[in-house]
């Protein structure tokens, strides 16, 4: 376990900056033409906010501020000691910057109490009405004021949790703030982090917390949190040995987490959770915005393509930026981007996005360049491993289509024609769940998105739907919805539906085919998407099943660009254990997070495939 949180932690601290890149040519420049300064920044109810200020040598000309607002800490501490690089990425630096970072209120070395993604105020009537708003609006005016040389023009950016006070930066609302790019945001902590449509995001969690919480006082440190050692690298039988979540304190946390408990506490989309939702409060933006995600992100997907259209809908006069790429969680900042786990994209793509749409993005807003014509939505479309550009997204020559799962396991646009009831049936044991990857791992493995899924459809619980082989290329674009209709023997159940590209049985293997790997036949997840049953007419107000009713289920799996190419077929797969990426349903009516380790129960769970009671993914087709 610690090497994954290891990992875990070092992806975040990349993500803020902290190990981004550290080249040495890098890290010799920035020490020979920026000087380092340190800070502690006044805010207006007083308390005071820890900041890294990097000023280039030259004073011959004027810079703007580039800005990352953080809670992973901006070490190193210490004005002779520097980053390894600065910026989204190195082609900042050596255009010339100020760099400001900054710990967030009750982070590291800040001053205040932290709350997890802070909720924001529409009214700061005083100046005790503070938020990530007025903590960034006032570090801005501090800013400008007292750093010498500077041009008058900020821009910030930030990934995954600096994504969240990067679009929290669009709220303070300064006009200094020109230009900000949000990176795999996290918007609505409940549907991005928490819980997806109600199902606990269990492993990602059960990592992430020991090694975040590393104060939960008002009193500055740089001691970092310890992480948890789980003595195993095999998750799925360490989470099933451990049994009901709420043993996550009996066992092992002994409730000394108070953040880890706040998402035992409110399994329900409640106040808590509405107060951390950002997305309410993004209207009236007149910063340029550049909102950026992966494709592939297993955190926060639904931050990035949620806060663009969000933005979009509320700002229309505002000039906001669409780029997504075949990236994980934070990929477009490092690396090549060309392949994640067996799947290759054709060629680099990080580097294209860095230099080609951000760089451009912020050099333009910040220093006026003439050379800009960066269109409004650039996406990867993978299938055919192509960048492709619209103005707007989902691109308006896609128009909605049905794909019906039909009896005998087929998949077709033809709605079922027969009239009497059809339906598949599985028995549901969450005491042999099935596992969400192929592989022993003790993390959330991202390799995930694109893994092989015939592990899965070998499974008797797992129901499988395929069309025929294509014989032309079909485009899927924009948001999938699936409507289910359904029935369960219990009370409750989750339904898992993944929507995967079969390969041809002629496919070669390529390069990045793992060992003992064929893509011959391989069964590449395109999209996934968990929901729990009881939240399907609201996530704030959880409903039984009445056993044996068809009951209709209707749940977002968030957006694709992908083309399934002539020769390949479509795969749909429906479950409802996927363990232990999502935390076991007991199959029963309660809160699955007081339940103990004997409410696990078997169920029969059928999907319903006739004319009567169709199920079907609602996709948005290119033709």
């Amino acid at each position: 376990m610690k090497k994954n949180l290891l990992f875990i932690l070092c992806l975040l601290l990349s993500a803020s900056g902290i190990y981004a890149q550290p080249k040495a040519p890098d890290a010799d420049y920035i020490k020979a033409n920026y000087q380092k300064y340190e800070y502690q920044i006044p805010m207006r109810d007083g308390k005071k906010l820890f900041t890294s200020v990097y000023v280039p040598k030259d004073q011959s000309k004027k810079y703007p501020f580039m800005m990352d607002r953080t809670p992973y800490s901006v070490a190193p501490y210490g004005t002779e000691l520097y980053k390894g690089s600065l910026g989204p990425s190195s082609l900042f630096a050596h255009d010339g910057y100020i760099f400001v970072y900054q710990d967030v209120r009750g982070r590291w070395m800040s001053e205040g109490i932290y709350e997890e993604m802070t909720p924001e105020k529409e009214d700061h009537k005083t100046n005790k009405d503070v938020d990530e708003g007025t903590d960034t609006y006032d570090t801005i005016d501090w800013l400008l004021k007292n750093i010498p040389n500077n041009n008058g023009k900020v821009g910030v950016w930030g990934i995954s949790y600096p994504g969240f006070y990067t679009t929290t930066a669009l709220l303070s609302r300064h006009p200094a703030l020109v230009a900000a790019s949000p990176q795999a945001p996290i918007a609505d902590l409940y549907r991005d982090d928490a819980f997806h449509n109600g199902a606990f995001m269990l492993v990602a969690n059960f990592g992430f917390y020991p090694g975040f919480t590393n104060r939960q006082d008002d009193k500055p440190t740089q001691r970092r949190g310890k992480g948890f050692d789980a003595g195993t690298e095999d998750g799925y039988d360490f989470f099933l040995k451990m049994g009901s979540v709420k043993n996550t304190n009996d066992k092992y946390y002994k409730d000394t987490i108070r953040l880890w408990n706040e998402m035992l506490d409110h399994p329900n989309y409640d106040q808590h959770w509405k107060d951390r939702n950002v997305l309410y409060h993004l209207h009236d933006i007149k910063t340029a915005v550049l909102v950026t995600g992966g494709w592939y992100d297993a955190e926060d997907l639904y931050g990035a393509i949620n806060t663009y259209k969000t933005l979009v809908k509320e700002n229309p006069k505002t000039p906001v930026y669409f780029a997504m790429g075949p990236w994980v969680h934070g990929g477009w900042a490092r690396g090549e981007g060309d392949h994640l786990g067996d799947v290759g994209f054709g060629g680099s793509t990080g580097p294209f996005y860095r230099e080609k749409i951000e760089f451009n993005f912020f050099n333009h807003y910040l220093k006026g360049t003439a050379d800009f014509d960066l269109k409004p939505v650039s996406t990867f479309e993978t299938g055919v491993n192509e960048w492709k550009t619209y103005n707007t997204w989902p691109p308006k020559e896609a128009t909605e289509k049905n794909l019906y799962l039909l009896p005998g396991g087929k998949l077709s646009f033809s709605a079922p024609a027969a009239i009497t009831d059809s339906h598949d049936e599985f028995v549901s044991d969450p005491n042999k769940p099935v596992p969400f990857i192929n592989s022993i791992d003790m993390d959330m493995k991202r390799e995930y998105m694109t893994a092989d899924q015939r592990f899965a459809s070998q499974r008797p619980d797992v129901l499988t739907y395929e069309t025929d082989i294509l014989d032309n290329d079909i485009t899927i674009a924009g948001n999938i919805w699936a409507n289910l209709k359904v029935s369960t023997t219990g009370t409750d159940a989750d339904w898992v539906v993944k929507v995967i590209d079969v390969y041809p049985d002629s496919t070669k293997n390529t390069k990045w085919a793992g060992k003992d790997v064929y893509l011959s036949g391989y069964q590449q997840m395109v999209r996934s998407e968990a929901m729990r049953g009881k939240f399907r007419n609201g996530f704030d107000k959880p409903e039984p099943f009445i056993p044996g009713k068809v009951t209709p289920v209707n749940f977002e799996l968030q957006d694709v660009l992908h083309t399934f190419k002539k020769g390949h077929r479509m795969m749909v797969q429906v479950q409802s254990t996927w363990f232990p990426l999502i935390d076991r349903n007991t199959q029963q009516f309660q809160d699955i997070m007081k339940a103990k380790d004997t409410d696990f129960k078997k169920a029969t769970n059928k999907v319903y495939t006739s004319k009567a009671n169709p199920s079907y993914l609602k996709v948005r087709v290119i033709e």
